[in-house]
């Protein structure tokens, strides 16, 4: 009899205004592979909007209580725009705990906005379905990927009570946040970043800064934007896996 092997734990983290939902593309391959944690961050999703000020500390501490009530020692993350930039701040705090990250096109480098952010923002804050659809259909290269329970999910959590705070809260914390550049160098843990070559929300130019980070790698994917989890899923969990068994 073969001895059985408990599967190593990734944590998903996804994005600003976004949802656990938004790795239902990749996360049935991923899950046969590891153990999957992926929870609406708070704030988001249909998770719990307290009135506070939703600072990048508030998030790493949510995110370490997080882990510990899970009782999670060691983790690899996988982490996409702001979650992206929560899974860095926590990995420069504490880079021993974390056996490999990956950042999709991570939020925290780029300091003004672009014509696609300032789109999704007036979704957020007017989640029409015109709104909605053009701010999800722009952030792809690709349009016909945004599904219509795509644009209906994010036009009702937007409409939660709270919603539209945390999601302004949190997008002037990131605005306001320390630089990353000189700190990046402390992350010890092997890095993958992952960008979409068209990517218009986060552009591929801001990828640089987070390639300081010491042993990094940055892997470009052709005909894709903002989301490589939803517009190429084969080709992004094969990149991802590649790495994470290396």
């Amino acid at each position: 009899m073969k001895a059985s092997h408990k599967k190593s734990t990734l944590v998903l983290l996804h994005g600003i205004g976004a949802s656990a939902d938004r790795w239902s593309d990749v996360s049935p391959t991923l899950s046969e592979y590891y153990q999957l944690i992926i929870p609406d961050i708070v704030g988001f999703g249909y998770s719990d909007k307290p009135t506070i000020e939703y600072t990048m500390d508030f998030f790493v501490r949510f995110f370490e209580d997080f882990l510990r009530k899970l009782e999670v020692a060691r983790l690899s993350i996988i982490g996409a725009s702001f979650g992206g930039y929560l899974a860095t701040e926590f990995t420069i705090r504490d880079s021993e705990k974390v056996d490999k990250l990956i950042l999709a096109a991570p939020a925290g480098a780029m300091r003004t906005s672009t014509r696609i952010l300032d789109q999704y923002i007036m979704a957020a804050l007017y989640p029409t379905y015109e709104n909605t659809n053009r701010a999800f259909r722009d952030m792809a290269y690709e349009p016909s990927v945004v599904s219509e329970d795509t644009i209906r999910d994010f036009m009702n959590r937007m409409r939660l009570p709270n919603a539209k705070y945390a999601f302004m809260s949190t997008l002037l914390a990131i605005r306001d946040s320390k630089d990353l550049s000189g700190r990046l160098s402390r992350i010890s843990t092997p890095t993958l970043l992952i960008w979409g070559a068209n990517d218009r929300m986060i552009p591929l130019a801001y990828s640089k800064e987070y390639t300081e980070i010491p042993n990094s790698q940055l892997t470009i994917i052709d005909n894709c934007g903002h989301t490589p989890f939803v517009e190429k899923p084969t080709e992004f969990n094969n990149i991802v896996l590649n790495f994470l068994k290396r």
